[in-house]
């Protein structure tokens, strides 16, 4: 028993002297000299900073965010007045023009529709190139007089020909589109019908006088014939110095009444030639294509129509993007596009316009622009399309306009004014390629591209060609005829 308990104590002291052991190495593990302390915070010593060559397909790509927007933005105003001209008549033409019908914006406006109504009178839109810039009238001729007859014909109202003479035909075809669409066509004014009578009156006065004139003229020719003849012999040979005269003052008098008639019948034909069915210059507005889409409106329900009065669109959707000048100078018009709305729609574009050519045209104008015109150069100051130059400017990092069409503007329909990111791919590898960060990329002083390799702890310059640029790699190929580069090898990115 007692051996027993002397064996335990034993035991007990052996472990008592290992545990005091390997305390004590573990605290001398854990005690450092001043130069041990220093060693260990030294820097470990500078190595090159590498990363593997890869092969892989690359796709070079310029990425911007743009807006979606309708296309072919056009200014819109009147052409002129609606209804007949200034002078009030005793029906009231002549007032102060004043829209009762306003346009609504987002209307799509097809071929003979009544874009609004001013004074109770409508404004139609019809196609065509020539801007409305006249009232037509019977007995004009010109393009916008074929135009006219031309649009009339194709609304179902044959003029009976489109020789551009605003003629009985196209007034009776004007009439029976304006009847067709609620509106009576605009007949003479009460002034032109008062002219058209005093002309009439002129004219009958003329010919009353001419009459009584040709009357005397004949009285007084029969009396000096009398005479003559009951004068005798020597009367007849000696001339009558009195009756001479006034044969002369007869004459006179007749061909004064002749002329008088005369001066009569043209003024009546002159004004009797544009007398009739007219179209007002503010009562139509010609536009290049139709439909159009009236995407914003400037008047109100009784606002004098003065000025612009809107804007119109196409029906088809484009997107609005900005790049910087460096990335414009890689873009083509035609390039294919990526459009990717906000909740990851797809939308197949191209490039439609770079520069100057891409803005929209400026917010007010003059001219056939202005009231629907066929020109498309409507927009902006001089200082406006610098700004927006295409690529080659001094200025390589200016911001550059770009416009991108949709030719399937379904992909994108409810987007309007929304934001959209737009990739242009400009470029792509021949397959897959071999790869290097562009920081591996060095060039000498005599121009020639190199990478530099790590190899079993050595460094091995490689002169390479290199190729195209994307995402922040670069293709590259040996030029060297004797060194080769492969998927895997180690080249220098940095220190």
């Amino acid at each position: 028993m007692s051996r027993l308990s002397s064996r335990k104590q034993l035991g007990a002291l052996v472990g008592v002297v290992v545990l005091v052991g390997a305390g004590g190495w573990f605290a001398g593990t854990q005690v450092h000299s001043p130069a041990d302390a220093a060693a260990a915070h030294t820097a470990p010593k500078a190595g090159p900073v590498t990363v593997g060559v890869e092969r892989q397909s690359l796709t070079a790509t310029v990425v911007a965010t743009g807006s979606v927007e309708f296309g072919s933005p056009k200014p819109l105003s009147l052409a002129g007045s609606v209804g007949t001209g200034t002078a009030a008549g005793a029906a009231g033409e002549g007032v102060e023009q004043r829209v009762t019908k306003a346009p609504v914006a987002g209307t799509k406006i097809k071929e003979g529709d009544v874009l609004m109504a001013v004074n109770g009178r409508p404004v139609l839109a019809l196609q065509g190139a020539v801007p409305m810039y006249r009232a037509m009238i019977p007995g004009e001729t010109g393009d916008d007089v074929k135009q006219l007859q031309k649009a009339l014909r194709r609304l179902g109202f044959d003029p009976g020909g489109t020789t551009g003479t605003f003629g009985k035909g196209t007034a009776t075809a004007v009439t029976n589109w304006y009847t067709h669409k609620g509106y009576q066509a605009q007949q003479p004014s009460s002034d032109e019908q008062q002219q058209l009578g005093q002309l009439q009156q002129a004219v009958s006065s003329a010919q009353q006088s001419l009459l009584t004139t040709t009357a005397e003229t004949s009285t007084s020719a029969g009396g000096d014939t009398g005479g003559s003849q009951t004068g005798g012999a020597s009367s007849s040979a000696t001339p009558n110095p009195q009756s001479s005269t006034d044969a002369q003052v007869h004459q006179l008098q007749l061909e004064s009444a002749k002329k008088s008639l005369n001066m009569a019948n043209a003024a009546l034909a002159t004004f009797q030639s544009s007398y009739g069915t007219k179209v007002p210059a503010g009562e139509v507005v010609f536009f290049p294509k139709l439909p159009v889409r009236l995407d914003k409106v400037s008047v109100k329900t009784g606002d004098v129509p003065t000025g612009q009065i809107g804007t119109v669109t196409s029906s088809e959707l484009v997107v609005q993007a900005v790049v910087p000048g460096t990335d414009a100078q890689l873009l083509r018009t035609g390039m294919a596009v990526e459009v990717t709305t906000s909740d990851n729609k797809k939308a197949d574009g191209k490039v439609d316009a770079i520069g100057a050519d891409a803005a929209a045209p400026a917010a007010t104008g003059t001219g056939g622009e202005s009231t629907g015109g066929s020109s498309e150069s409507t927009g902006g100051s001089e200082s406006d399309a610098s700004a927006n130059d295409a690529p080659g400017t001094s200025d390589t990092s200016a911001p550059v306009q770009l416009r991108i069409s949709i030719p399937d503007s379904s992909q994108l329909a409810g987007e309007a004014d929304g934001s959209v990111k737009v990739t242009i791919k400009v470029g792509a590898s021949d397959g897959k390629v071999l790869t290097v960060p562009v920081a591996a990329v060095r060039t000498s002083a005599d121009g020639q591209a190199r990478v530099r390799v790590q190899r079993d702890g050595k460094l091995t310059d490689i002169h390479v060609k290199v190729g195209l640029s994307a995402a922040g790699l670069v293709e590259v190929k040996p030029t060297d005829g004797t060194a080769s580069l492969k998927r895997g090898d180690q080249v220098v990115v940095g220190q």
